[in-house]
């Protein structure tokens, strides 16, 4: 269902002109987007679109010097500050108190050519209340969350690439819901300006794409800073990460990632077994003391004003971290930072270039009213290390199937390198 390479390729070499590219999108979407719902309404969308397309053209009429995103349409959830769209951020609060500046990863995909499709659906201030989008691959399972309609609308083909965030598991989870790629960067590489945040310190700006091929121009524009990749010398060394954490997973979850390790080392690569975060439950309790301390201070003057227009679980997150004290977040804080080096140091004394592990704890559950859970998801960005979701195949009910690999601190421009790599072996599933 997604946008092919194809057709993208086409466009970017003036095989297809922009109009052609956008009235395939639309009808696409006149076809599929009343079903899954993955964007906020917006009347005469499309009037729009080839309104700013004629622009882009008039302003980029030399093939050879188009900008690296040329006509790429971005869905941006909808706590990204976007000129000209009203920012609610899935809540019932007064529009007015949300609005802000466009978000700096917002202007900089317009800057490389991008074309704004229009908002996402996400859950309430991206936290667990869900908005109506639907699974593209099985309209009564969940999309995932709180990014749940940028994932859908690139899984969808409504769009090639779609802004999202994570401060648990919001990239990753409904990237391995919806078969679709999702990056979430090593943190605060990606801007979070003009973003309404949920927890500052967990947050992290990412993106969904189609395949990784993909992620590299996105990458390029969207970090602050982005080095090119070299040629490693050999295949990554993976970790699979032993103890409690990988027992979170489902009976069915793990046995499908048992099967995706064997496949990797049938294709070569090398795979250590490593006990780390004994304490997981301490890791998965100090996530909660930062963010719901964080999303307090966030939500204090709304929630003083607004609290019973607030949904249940979000009302609930605040108040939690209201009778967190001061002493008590930068304690969790503190911890977080040498959580990060516990496990950096457990990538060096063991020789793994890269964590692997399940993106979920089993496939999309049934039903819209619970987005899933992000626990497999944690630990991981309350480290802030880079992560990324491979699709792997689907199973036995057609739901896909994703591999979380995670990288060491910063080292984002290798993950996508090997990432690659490893796409190509799960595509084999």
């Amino acid at each position: 269902m997604m946008i092919s390479r194809s057709l993208i390729e086409d466009l970017r070499a003036d095989r297809l002109t922009l109009p052609e590219f956008l009235a395939q999108v639309e009808a696409r979407f006149e076809e599929n987007g009343p079903f899954i719902q993955a964007f906020l309404l917006e009347e005469n969308r499309f009037g729009r679109l080839l309104k700013e397309a004629d622009e882009l053209l008039l302003s980029h009429p030399d093939l050879i010097n188009r900008p690296l995103l040329f006509g790429t349409l971005v869905g941006v959830k909808d706590i990204f500050h976007v000129e000209g769209f009203k920012t609610q951020a899935g809540s019932r609060l007064p529009a007015e108190l949300l609005q802000g500046e466009e978000a700096t990863s917002v202007f900089r995909l317009k800057e490389a050519g991008a074309l704004i499709f229009g908002k996402t659906v996400t859950t309430e201030f991206a936290y667990f209340s869900p908005g109506p989008t639907r699974n593209p691959h099985n309209l009564e399972h969940t999309p995932g969350g709180s990014s749940s309609g940028s994932a859908a609308a690139v899984a969808a083909g409504f769009c090639h690439l779609a802004l999202g965030t994570q401060t648990i598991g919001s990239i990753i989870r409904p990237a391995s819901f919806c078969g679709v790629v999702g990056l979430k960067p090593t943190y605060d590489r990606i801007s979070r300006g003009g973003v309404i945040p949920l927890s500052p310190s967990l947050d992290h700006v990412g993106f969904f794409v189609p395949d990784v091929q993909s992620a590299i121009p996105a990458a390029r524009v969207l970090y602050q800073i982005w080095n090119e990749p070299t040629m490693p010398l050999k295949k990554p060394t993976l970790g699979i990460p032993d103890g409690p954490y990988l027992q979170s997973t489902s009976d069915e979850g793990r046995a499908y990632f048992e099967a995706i390790c064997k496949l990797l080392e049938g294709a070569g690569y090398q795979l250590r077994h490593v006990e780390v975060m004994s304490n997981f439950e301490e890791v998965r309790a100090r996530n909660d003391v930062i963010m719901s301390a964080e999303a307090a201070q966030v939500h204090k003057s709304w929630f003083e004003q607004y609290a019973a227009l607030y949904a249940a679980k979000t009302s609930e997150l605040i108040q939690r971290g209201q009778k967190i004290t001061s002493d008590q977040l930068q304690k969790a804080l503190s911890a977080r930072e040498d959580f990060r080096a516990e496990l950096r140091r457990a990538m060096i004394d063991h020789n793994i270039d890269a964590w692997v592990c399940p993106s979920t704890v089993g496939p999309a559950p049934k039903g819209l009213g619970s987005t899933g859970d992000p626990v497999m998801n944690l630990p991981w960005t309350q480290a802030g290390l880079p992560a990324i979701n491979l699709p792997a195949g689907k199973n036995q009910d057609g739901l896909p199937m994703g591999l979380q690999v995670v990288g060491n601190w910063y080292k984002d421009e290798s993950l996508l390198f090997w990432a690659k790599e490893l796409e190509k072996v799960l595509s084999t599933l």
